[in-house]
């Protein structure tokens, strides 16, 4: 395969051997690292979230190389450019990155695909024209050559803009450990090696400044470990240099117990001084905007990194007050994507006992969301054109602290994403189910017959059940003029969406709503599940309740509010 260790020269297919490899190391220390998280706060999550962030990189990546495939026409290649896959790989980085140490991964790769990315560094890449493949072995050694001190500025670069990210930069951690191996790979450069000697140099001279940083900060050196973000990157870098030079770095347990960790207590059990609050998200906003930004986070909490550019940033930052963490985004931007974690939560979690089972439930909208959670269900937002990603998902599973989940998908569009998910969740040894509905009324229909008595496959198979005995409907209002399976709609029409497929257009919402709630029963049913939109009025759902009652007396109706993001009006029919 393309992607199986190298060596190779710098080009789109080092990037992708490169992803592949950090990925895998990540996978394997990722435990150990964890264990070793006691700065700056003591969660045991810095290992998952640079998996993670790794993950979500190497999932653009992969998408840029089948995409290029995909766009193969007469005169072209349908090759991937060097510039491309570093710019897709930090750009998946940005978008899926983790915690304090996934979002200073995100914009290390940023760093370097600011270098490798630019148009200068095209000519390092031998695919991008078919006179490359006619070169001497001479000329590909001269290339292979000027490659060396390219990457060594790509790692230069890295450095920097990560130290820049961060709002108040400290010694002895992953920064620490990004600038020593930068400066080693420098050194190398400046001597005109090869792009795997600058990799090889970068790559020690990381491993050594590791060892140092419990002499550099006094957390470490009192739980006797080394840098839980610097350790990882030490992986990342390891997986460069061999992808770039063909051979594995020597076996060694991951360098992140400088002296042996005390059993009693855990470093991540203790309770931590400082902000209690992780806020992460994505912000759509001017470098301006950004730059007044980093300045009011900063006077709200700490551990602030704000990482990105052209638009686009992921913004970390540890507070008191996450409600003014977000508006403070919602002031510089459109933030998104946003997610606040309770520290004393995860500490709790992290030493609770797992449940024996619990349900995980997409849904779309805060009222359904709370719904969820008062029968125990652990929820994830959906909201208007932002599907959950994988790794939300996989935060879900985490979240729920279960040896066995029940995942329902949702949605037909999220089905892939639930898969992915639980397969990661089943790598963990969670045992995982994943009931593949289709509306929030199924969901909702499932959760209904939970039952964690009884046996996971039996109650998986109740709950599939349920939920496939649950017609679904969607009221929403059409935004153009269109050509529906029921006919041209206008804009501004009310669209009766039954099964996923348009079979009403109506010019208001009750008339819209009666119509499809007469094809729905017209085939019987003994429960009509209606959820009501943020702005719809309380007397919509006493019409129509009257409206079932007068025409069907066996059926009865339950009416929810969806709240913020849920659509005008959900129905589902048992």
């Amino acid at each position: 395969m393309a992607n199986e260790p190298g060596p190779h020269t710098l080009d789109a297919e080092a990037v992708r051997t490169w992803s592949s490899l950090a990925l895998a190391a990540l996978g394997r220390a990722r435990e150990d690292i964890d264990a070793i998280n006691v700065y700056p706060v003591a969660d045991a999550d810095t290992g998952t979230n640079l998996y993670l962030t790794a993950e979500a990189a190497d999932r653009a990546l992969t998408e840029a190389f089948e995409k290029a495939a995909s766009e193969v026409t007469e005169g072209t290649t349908g090759a991937t450019s060097l510039s491309e896959a570093v710019r897709a790989y930090a750009h998946g980085a940005l978008i899926g990155a983790r915690g304090n140490s996934g979002t200073i991964l995100a914009q290390l790769l940023r760093g370097v695909a600011d270098v490798l990315g630019a148009e200068n560094a095209e000519n390092t890449d031998n695919t991008d024209n078919t006179e490359n493949a006619e070169r001497t072995g001479d000329a590909a050694a001269d290339r292979d050559r000027a490659s060396g001190p390219l990457l060594a500025r790509a790692l230069t670069r890295a450095a920097e803009e990560a130290y820049q990210a961060v709002a108040h930069p400290v010694e002895g951690t992953m920064l620490t450990v990004a600038g020593a191996a930068a400066r080693a790979g420098a050194a190398v450069g400046a001597a005109a090696a090869t792009a795997a000697d600058v990799a090889g140099a970068a790559y020690d001279g990381a491993r050594a400044a590791l060892a140092e940083t419990p002499g550099q900060l006094a957390a470490l050196s009192r739980a006797g470990v080394v840098d839980a973000g610097g350790c990882g990157l030490v992986a990342v870098l390891g997986a460069l240099w061999q992808a770039l030079s063909g051979e594995a770095p020597a076996d060694e347990p991951v360098r992140g117990r400088a002296v042996p960790v005390p059993s009693t207590p855990q470093p991540c059990a203790e309770e931590q001084g400082g902000p209690g609050y992780e806020v992460i998200y994505l912000l759509e906003a001017s470098e301006e905007a950004v730059g007044e930004l980093r300045e009011r986070l900063d006077g709200l909490g700490d551990s602030l990194v704000v990482v990105g550019g052209d638009g686009l940033w992921n913004v970390h930052v540890h507070v008191d007050d996450p409600g003014a963490a977000v508006e403070a985004g919602v002031v510089a931007g459109r933030p998104y994507r946003i997610r606040i974690t309770h520290f004393g939560d995860e500490r709790r979690r992290a030493k609770a006992p797992r449940a024996q089972r619990a349900v995980v439930a997409v849904v779309p909208g805060e009222g359904l969301a709370a719904l969820c959670g008062e029968a125990g269900a652990t929820s994830v937002l959906a909201r208007p054109g932002e599907a959950p990603a994988v790794t939300d998902l996989v935060d879900a599973v985490a979240r729920a602290h279960a040896r066995e989940v029940i995942l329902l998908a949702g949605s037909v569009e999220l089905r892939a994403a639930a898969g992915a998910a639980a397969e990661r969740a089943r790598a963990d040894g969670v045992r995982v189910a994943v009931i593949p509905t289709r509306s929030a009324v199924q969901g909702l229909a499932a959760l209904a017959v939970h039952d964690p008595d009884a046996s996971f496959d039996e109650d998986v198979v109740a709950m599939t059940a349920a939920a496939g005995a649950t017609r679904y409907a969607e009221l929403a209002v059409a935004e153009a003029r269109s050509f529906t399976s029921a006919g041209i709609c206008q804009a501004g029409d009310v669209l009766g969406l039954i099964d996923g497929d348009v079979a009403v257009i109506g010019s208001g919402l009750s008339e819209t709503a009666e119509a499809v709630l007469e094809r729905m029963l017209g085939s019987g049913g003994e429960l009509v599940t209606l959820v009501l939109g943020p702005e719809v009025p309380d007397t919509l759902a006493a019409h129509l309740e009257a409206y079932v009652q007068h025409g069907h007396l066996a059926v009865d109706t339950v009416t929810y509010r969806g709240g913020r993001w849920s659509a005008p009006l959900l129905i589902g029919v048992e």
